[in-house]
């Protein structure tokens, strides 16, 4: 018993220290924008809010972050469009190059960005095309496509199949089976997966920095204004915001595949 209270105790400590040191930076960033100095350190020197308010003054952020909620909208569309044909293709059908398929997919979780970003940067200019918006979206796809595919699998492992058979046999077609049957079913996986790359392509910095050539993203544009010690604040603030943006959009997302879930459950099963 002494011991089994002692491992808990040794677990829940490494729990809070994983925690702190993990939040703890993302804590300090909206309390440093709040800061009157233009220095981030203790103690602080008083509250303002003068530094939201300097976002207004600012176009060439503005610019860019128009660019990346061009690039962030138009990765999540096509990110869920693969993958949801890829989750189809892996829970409906069996094949031999499955595992591989499978594989290649998954590949870029485990790559280093930067190697992603040099390698698509040597291939996009020796094929010719200039860096631009399009070729960023070219690689946030690649980037997001697992996660769409993490997240759609567990939508359709869960579809009836019969539900399909059924529409089948009553006389609907293929493209009519897909609109009224399945694609009502597996809604919430999608909207849940449009949410998380559309997340993951806001917040990207390494692939933009090298696919975007002079159509800077909002990362790249923070990136470029940490070389100026004033501009600091104002980039804490900035920085704060998308942090809000990005974790109301994650908790949204979760809500909804949580629902989905729910839905496709048999009654009587809860959800963890």
């Amino acid at each position: 018993m002494m011991a089994g209270a002692k491992n808990r105790s040794v677990l829940a400590a490494y729990a809070v220290a994983y925690i702190v040191f993990l939040y703890l930076p993302v804590v300090l960033l909206p309390l440093f924008s709040f800061n009157q100095s233009i220095t981030p350190s203790f103690p602080l020197t008083g509250f303002t809010t003068d530094w939201y308010l300097a976002l207004a003054d600012e176009p060439e952020m503005h610019n860019a972050l128009i660019n990346s909620l061009k690039v962030a909208a138009t990765t999540s569309v096509f990110a869920t469009l693969l993958g949801a044909c890829a989750a189809r293709a892996f829970t409906r059908y069996k094949f031999r190059a499955k595992p591989a398929a499978e594989g290649i997919i998954m590949t870029p979780l485990f790559l280093p960005e930067i190697l992603i970003g040099l390698s698509m940067l040597v291939v996009i200019l020796w094929l010719g095309f200039e860096l631009s918006l399009v070729t960023v979206v070219m690689g946030h796809v690649l980037v997001c496509l697992p996660y769409c595919v993490t997240v759609l699998i567990s939508s359709f492992d869960g579809f009836d199949v019969t539900l399909e058979e059924a529409s089948t046999d009553l006389g609907e077609g293929a493209l009519g089976t897909l609109w009224r049957v399945i694609l009502p079913i597996v809604m919430p996986g999608l909207i849940s997966s449009l949410i998380v790359s559309f997340t993951i392509s806001l917040d990207e910095f390494v692939l933009a920095f090298f696919l975007s050539g002079d159509e800077a993203t909002l990362p790249v544009y923070i990136w470029g204004q940490l070389r100026f010690a004033a501009k600091l604040p104002i980039v804490m603030a900035l920085g704060s915001l998308m942090l809000v943006a990005s974790i109301g959009l994650l908790i949204i997302s979760e809500i909804v595949r949580r629902r989905g879930e729910r839905r496709l459950k048999p009654s009587g099963m809860d959800t963890p």
